[in-house]
């Protein structure tokens, strides 16, 4: 066995461990989801599985608490995204302007809540929502309907995932900061390019590849929302907070509807593959 063999030989025994796992937990569930997705299979039906072809995804396409839950998702990708990304780079910016070991401090600040799981994120702002003795409603001295008006209820779950979620882009936005050569800056204070010019014929188009990076995770990850409506809002009111993952949830486990679940699983995986292929045809580097 030459070097080169045994060389390559050695990296894929280190590699088994991985794809052993990935396989197992990742590739065969998925093939078992599309395969499940082409059957009418219910939990609590004494028939075995059928196999039924494409009548789950008909099914979907016919079904308006399908619509709802998926124009609820948009609602809040488009609502959630733009600000997210923005609130984080904002934040960026500024923590790039403090010197010293402050901004190590702000950092850890800013990005703790990230740390914290949904679950207690969940209890803490149904706590600060509270149309009674809510924190937010005793510091505004008003009654404001966070959770019980349909507008209201979508704009709090926002705001709860971008004080959630925007600790992460930030910290990725920060590094791509951190590597824009200070050359660019000098050399474009030498030609007047300060401020605004500074910031958009310089640090935005260098900062470029970070930006993309965010936006694409965000949007995958806002079109899986599901801890923040179901533990908030358990996606009232008027299903207007209803997600299309709670709606698969509530679908496959609790009316025990396995196929029909898993075809809208895979439709809303097909539904995040095609917007993150646009966000890539738009947002890459020439």
């Amino acid at each position: 066995m030459t070097t080169k063999t045994r060389s390559r030989l050695s990296g894929y025994l280190f590699l088994l461990p991985y794809l052993t796992l990935f396989v197992a937990f990742m590739l065969l569930p998925l093939a078992y989801g599309l395969w499940l997705s082409f059957q009418k299979y219910e939990m609590l039906s004494r028939h075995r599985p059928q196999f039924i072809g494409v009548a789950n995804y008909a099914e979907a396409l016919g079904d308006r608490y399908f619509w709802k839950a998926l124009r609820a998702t948009c609602l809040f990708v488009v609502w959630s995204v733009p600000i997210t990304v923005a609130a984080a780079l904002l934040l960026a910016l500024a923590l790039d302007a403090v010197p010293g070991r402050r901004q190590e401090i702000y950092r850890l600040a800013i990005f703790l809540p990230t740390m914290i799981t949904i679950s207690v994120v969940g209890i803490l702002w149904r706590w600060f929502y509270n149309s009674e003795f809510g924190v937010f409603n005793a510091i505004l001295h008003v009654k404001v309907p966070w959770l019980t008006q349909p507008h209201w209820a979508m704009a709090s779950i926002v705001l709860m995932t971008l004080w959630w979620c925007a600790g992460g882009p930030m910290v990725v936005l920060l590094a791509g900061l951190r590597q824009i050569p200070q050359a660019y800056f000098e050399a474009a204070a030498l030609d007047g390019a300060v401020g605004a010019r500074r910031f958009f014929f310089i640090t935005l188009p260098l900062l470029k590849p970070a930006l993309l990076f965010v936006t694409v995770i965000n949007v995958i990850a806002s079109f899986q929302i599901f801890g923040q409506t179901f533990l908030v809002t358990r996606g009232g009111p008027e299903l207007y907070t209803r997600v299309l993952v709670q709606y698969i949830y509530e679908t496959a486990f609790n009316n025990y509807r396995l196929g029909y679940g898993a075809a809208m699983s895979w439709m809303l995986f097909l539904i995040i593959v095609t917007f993150s292929i646009l966000q890539f045809r738009i947002l890459r580097e020439k």
